[in-house]
């Protein structure tokens, strides 16, 4: 069995978008490079955005509906809590975090022994379009992790299984400057409760707790869950709700030179604030969480 007291990596974050089109135009203007689209086989799509860390974005839109459903009906936990974040959040949003795996088996095994399996591992093929244009099959094999008490957000490790090795240099280049994620932002009136759950998906029993909140490293990355007060504080974010349980909300992303990204985005048309040092970007269509950039130290 995997071992519980080594650090997880920061794989991707899963964002629920109504159309591939709209996030691409969206990203793009944000200075991002996206991935040619992609097809699952059980009715998704997406339009991703790597990273030269390793981390990516993945943008999920509905290919065919029909698939979707059918899916969630077989037992596929993916699709089954995408169409729930999107009956209940809306189609644009973010809905889950990844961390890498070397033993999806032993990963499931382990969320079901700790009481957080979010349901039947999931594996599946699917044709990948490399850059340089020549095609290979990849296949994973996903592990969910779930807190019944937070709908709206959960957890899964991902294995890779004969994925090829390529050059996406290309791909991890963007117009922006981002070189990789540095810390993922969850929200929760009261973030210690949910300490259990976040520790055991990162594989990481340190925590980081103050008045704003708490924080667990994974390797390379940061999960921060912040009350009322961290939001309004750290991010300039007002929220009125005192719904509970977690709910996916910003993503801080490392620039080599805010200035230059700043006249960028100007030039774009994008709205841009500044907080605690951080230039932020809210929400739109197409992007469905708050995006934070900071320069490099």
């Amino acid at each position: 069995m995997a071992s519980p007291r080594s650090k997880r990596p920061l794989d991707h974050l899963v964002l629920p978008v109504e159309d591939l089109d709209i996030a691409r135009a969206r990203h793009s203007a944000l200075g991002f490079t996206v991935a040619a689209d992609a097809r699952h086989p059980f009715g998704t799509e997406n339009a991703c955005v790597f990273f030269a860390d390793g981390t990516y974005l993945e943008p999920l839109g509905i290919a065919q509906r029909e698939e979707c459903e059918a899916a969630a009906r077989a037992g596929n936990v993916f699709v089954a809590r995408d169409q729930a974040y999107r009956f209940r959040r809306g189609d644009n949003g973010f809905s889950a975090l990844v961390v890498g795996s070397k033993d999806g088996d032993a990963d499931h095994a382990r969320f079901v022994e700790l009481g957080m399996s979010g349901g039947q591992m999931l594996e599946f093929s699917r044709p990948m379009k490399l850059p340089d244009g020549s095609e290979a099959t990849a296949s994973f094999k996903l592990s969910f992790a779930a807190d019944l008490r937070t709908p709206d957000f959960f957890g899964f490790a991902v294995e890779r299984i004969n994925v090829p090795a390529a050059d996406r240099s290309v791909l991890t280049t963007h117009e922006n400057g981002v070189t990789g994620i540095s810390e993922v932002v969850l929200s929760e009136p009261n973030p210690t409760d949910f300490q259990y759950f976040i520790q055991e998906l990162a594989c990481n029993r340190e925590v980081e707790a103050n008045s704003f909140g708490m924080s667990i490293e994974l390797d390379g990355a940061t999960i921060t869950v912040y009350n009322k007060a961290g939001l309004e504080t750290h991010l300039g974010i007002t929220a009125p709700s005192r719904e509970r349980g977690l709910t996916g909300r910003a993503v801080v992303y490392q620039v080599s030179d805010l200035a230059a990204l700043a006249a960028l985005l100007l030039n774009n048309g994008v709205t841009v604030r500044q907080v605690s040092g951080k230039l932020i970007v809210d929400p739109a269509p197409g992007q469905g969480a708050y995006y934070c950039f900071e320069e490099i130290r």
